[in-house]
């Protein structure tokens, strides 16, 4: 076993800087030095031998000079150093000085203070030689009696160890330890003893257990956790059990501890899947979601309720708990807030879909009366979206809703008012019957509109789907107000000219007496213009846009324009009417036209709206049948297909999630034998405290390819030539933030290799933890290094170094073996994540590094080399498939993924087939890639430009 490799016990800080101190000035403190020197010099000493000193001679001087001090520091000082010190010889004998040391141990686990006592019991853990600890058994046994819980508490521990490590010296220690449990009045030491039991005589612990199983409530928490893991251990092993040890685990979910309430429904789930179990482990999780202040906690047990619930036969108990996971939403964090709602949209169902929309419109209305914040924006979103959901899903719902969310279109935040819009064009394209509630409710609060966006989306809507004559009149009126006086042009100039009179614009300001500094009067005054601006003037909200050159809304005005006149033309018979409606419409399009080519907006009109505002006045002006149905017709087909196409898609996702979660089995489907198993395949049959003690080792298994094998060797990099004096190879394992390097060394020559040290160093975001302790390789030999590496962010890292040793009895200097590099793949990070067209549209603005890689392929395809892509970037591809299927020569898609740093990554896939060079052709374009940091899109980028060849099978 390497020194690496040896368990650790003390840690000590060491300084880098400081001199190695010589043998024979450490012997003189030791012996003549005062107790400040004594303990300098023996702190010393022991970072020597932690760094691989022997110091042999120092031994008799310590136990002769340091060890009959009675002062406490030194005591524990000793304490570290009797645990480093090697205390065998070669050949593995006991050195006789080790017997002194016993007996000065003996002494102290009967000294009178109780530190001295607890501490030497504690170091007595750590002791591997069974000879020393002989003669200390009834000194350790003494201590179980002592008058001190410090004391007794160490006693358990000590009498556990030593019973696990050497049972021959105490082999009554479960006897002992048992009747020690019932007599003893302290927590601390109950579950030190009880926790012994578990593991060294389970029987002794079940009937201990058994006589205190009504009690168990009132035991402190400590012990009460080591009950918990009894009895999940005790019917994981046999489920016979459960039914003896079932009311105890509902008796600890309502323990006043959260960490005991929180192991026990955790167990609970695991025991048994009656319903009311369930129910009474998943109102356990809700209530420590509720009570515990901190949001990582919230978070681990929001995650608990919904693994729950992908199970098929609890989340109908679930689904009667909505309201009460809805008592989540009172935590500010927007993180805990956004899984809550979608927890609770996947439970809703035709039940308590009522109550949900209640509490939700609370919620949204609660959002316009606090401060604005930025999270509170946000979360006003997620609410609109969760409504959207639900009144898609359920559409008796939408009418309550509504009327509610209407008033968020005049809301600053364009976002949430945009998210309003989006559900208020579906529903009323929906829904037949709430068209008139919606139109009413869209010319209340139209005026009030803040933002140009929402102006525009507002316009389409009461333009697409008035249909009545008075709709169509409201609609008109609220264009002419929110437009203000026409001619626009000669109102703003009379307003520039005529509404400021020439006795106003200057007027002088009051004189004012001052003193100069020689001590005179003077007299000063100052002419001031004042003219009222132009942000003083309340313009309607329409003319406002169209002044500050927003004239897209124009266009946007005249479409809408368009289309109810020609609706109205179609609805009244009465020409007179009809012209006059007409000419109005083509007045308001004129008006604005010159607006846009006179010089008082700060922006002139675009062409395309020219052409667009000039397209619209010739179709009102002919009024053809053809455009007719363009207008009122066309449009409203390609929404609706668009929704039938997104409604389709979600169907098809919640298809697949509920195919996931149904598991069916076959009559021909294979039995399953626990120890025959992969270990991948087990879920509840594994133990859920080992998996977590191996989850925070790092030894997680993670699913690998079908053959593990294979996948395993694919991870092998070598690092030497096969002709190199040393040959090395290594396995590089990635576990999330850690890396670690299983480095295979061979020493292929015919001579001992002294000091063979694996020298590594990194480039990038990568930082080595530890260096690799030196070895000594035998002719033809072979060890195994570990190095661990910690990561920090999402890039392409690589750790490069070499092998340096000496050659036992060669008088040349170290010789060196270079090691080839080592990158270490960004597909390790990065996993596929999904998010709305607005999304990521908001994100491709705001990232500043943007990568493009051109396409250089040999694959024909396009959609072949889409796939290739996901595949080798570990990307999702956002773009829905009905947008991909066909062939048209050329493809565009968005792809977006995230590291498991929290990072975000987005791609855009613009490539083409050039149908002009044949069937052959490569497909050709670009890829650009848009990331917060730079790291991140480069090394998108080499990854997709070494993958983006198809390798010929």
């Amino acid at each position: 076993m390497t020194a690496a490799e040896n368990v650790c016990y003390t840690l000590i800080n060491v300084a880098s800087d400081s001199e190695p101190p010589s043998e024979v000035s450490l012997k003189a403190d030791l012996e003549k030095g005062e107790i400040k020197a004594k303990t300098e010099a023996l702190k010393k000493v022991i970072i020597m031998i932690l760094n691989g000193e022997k110091l042999p001679g120092l031994l008799m001087t310590i136990i002769r000079f340091v060890l009959p001090l009675q002062d406490h520091t030194i005591k524990k000082l000793l304490l570290v150093f009797w645990e480093i010190v090697p205390k065998t010889t070669p050949d593995g004998k006991l050195l006789q000085e080790m017997i002194l040391v016993c007996d000065a141990y003996r002494k102290d686990l009967q000294h009178p203070n109780e530190f001295i006592r607890g501490s030497t019991l504690r170091f007595l853990c750590k002791l591997k030689e069974s000879e020393l600890l002989e003669p200390l058994m009834p000194a350790i046994r003494a201590c179980l009696e002592h008058r001190h819980s410090y004391v007794r508490r160490n006693a358990v521990l000590a009498i556990y160890t030593i019973y696990r490590n050497f049972e021959h010296l105490i082999p009554d220690a479960p006897e002992l330890i048992h009747d020690f449990l019932v007599n003893e009045k302290d927590a601390s030491c109950k579950r030190n003893a009880f926790m012994m039991l578990i593991h060294a005589d389970q029987d002794r612990a079940l009937d201990y257990l058994s006589t205190c199983i009504d009690q168990v409530h009132t035991f402190g928490d400590i012990l009460q956790l080591v009950i918990v893991e009894l009895i999940y251990k005790v019917c994981h092993a046999n489920p016979s059990e459960r039914a003896r040890f079932i009311r105890c685990i509902y008796n600890l979910l309502q323990s006043s501890s959260p960490a005991v309430k929180y192991e026990a429904a955790g167990t609970l789930v695991t025991l048994s899947s009656a319903p009311t179990a369930i129910k009474a482990a998943a109102q356990c999780y809700i209530d420590l979601i509720i009570k515990e202040s901190d949001n990582n906690v919230k978070l681990i047990v929001l995650d608990r309720l919904i693994e729950l619930k992908e199970h098929p036969t609890h989340e109908r108990v679930l689904q009667d708990l909505v309201m009460d996971i809805l008592r989540v939403l009172s935590t500010p964090d927007l993180e805990v807030r956004k899984k809550t709602l979608q927890l609770a949209l996947d439970l809703v169902s035709s039940r308590n879909v009522e109550e949900l929309v209640i509490v939700l419109k609370k919620e949204v209305i609660k959002t316009n009366n606090v401060t604005e914040h930025e999270d509170t924006d946000k979360y006003r979103q997620l609410l609109v979206r969760t409504l959207h959901s639900c009144s898609v899903r359920f559409p008796d719902m939408a009418a309550n809703v509504i009327p509610v969310l209407m008033e968020f279109l005049s809301d600053t935040n364009e976002a949430a008012a945009a998210d309003v819009l989006e559900f208020v064009r579906e529903a009323i394209q929906r829904f037949d019957n709430l068209r008139p509630l919606i139109i009413e409710k869209m010319l209340e609060v139209f005026h009030a509109i803040k933002t140009v966006k929402i102006y525009r989306g507002a316009l389409w809507i009461l333009g697409e789907y008035c249909s009545t004559k008075e709709d169509i009149q409201s609609v008109m009126t609220e264009v002419r107000r929110s437009l203000g006086e026409i001619p626009i042009v000669d109102n703003e100039i009379k307003k520039e000219t005529g509404e400021v009179k020439p006795e106003d614009e200057v007027s002088a300001a009051p004189a004012q007496k001052l003193v100069t500094e020689m001590g005179t009067y003077v007299t000063q005054s100052a002419l001031s213009s004042s003219r009222p601006s132009k942000k003083e003037e309340d313009r309607p909200p329409l003319r406002g846009f169209l002044m500050d050159g927003d004239f897209y809304v124009a266009a946007s005005l005249a479409t809408t324009l368009t289309k109810v006149a020609l609706r109205y033309v179609a609805l009244v018979q009465d020409k007179k009417k009809q012209n006059s409606f007409v000419a109005e419409a083509m007045l308001i399009m004129v008006t604005v036209l010159h607006l846009g080519k006179s010089s008082l907006p700060k922006k002139p009109i675009t062409d395309d709206d020219v052409d667009r505002i000039s397209l619209c006045l010739k179709v009102l002006s002919e009024c053809s049948p053809l455009m007719n149905d363009i207008f009122n017709k066309e449009c409203r087909r390609s929404l609706s297909h668009m929704l039938a196409v997104r409604l389709e898609e979600e169907k098809l996702s919640q298809k697949k999630e509920s195919e996931k979660r149904n598991v069916t089995v076959q009559a021909d489907d294979p039995i399953s034998f626990m120890q025959l198993t992969a270990k991948n395949e087990m879920t509840s049959k594994e133990d859920q405290f080992q998996l977590s003690l191996l989850a925070a080792m790092g030894n997680t298994q993670r699913k690998e390819a079908a053959d593990p094998l294979a996948s395993k060797l694919n991870k092998v990099t070598q690092l030497t030539g096969f002709s190199d004096p040393v040959y090395a190879e290594a396995y590089v394992h990635v576990n999330q933030y850690d890396i670690v390097l299983d480095v295979l060394v061979v020493n292929q020559t015919s001579d001992t290799l002294q000091n063979c040290t694996l020298e590594l160093a990194t480039l990038g975001d990568l930082k080595l933890v530890e260096k690799p302790s030196p070895l000594t390789l035998a002719p033809h030999d072979f060890a195994n290094i570990k190095a661990n590496v910690k990561v920090a962010s999402t890039e392409n890292g690589i750790i490069f170094g070499n092998i340096v040793y000496d050659v036992s009895g060669a008088a040349s200097d170290r010789n060196c073996v270079v090691l080839s590099d080592i990158h270490i793949d960004i597909m390790d990070y990065i996993q596929p994540a999904s998010c709305t067209d607005a999304e990521f549209r908001q994100m491709w603005a705001e990232f500043e590094w943007e990568n493009k890689v051109t396409v250089n392929t040999n694959i024909t395809d396009l959609n072949e080399y889409l796939q290739h892509i996901l595949k080798s970037t570990n990307m999702k591809c956002l773009t829905p498939e009905k947008a991909l299927s066909g062939f048209c020569g050329f493809m565009a898609a968005n792809l977006y993924a995230r590291s498991i740093f929290g990072e975000d990554a987005l791609a855009n896939v613009s490539i083409e087939k050039p149908l002009h060079l044949g069937p052959d052709a490569p497909v050709n374009g670009h890829i650009r890639i848009r990331a917060k940091s730079q790291g991140m899109a480069l090394s998108l980028g080499d990854k997709i430009n070494l993958s983006q060849k198809k390798a010929n099978v």
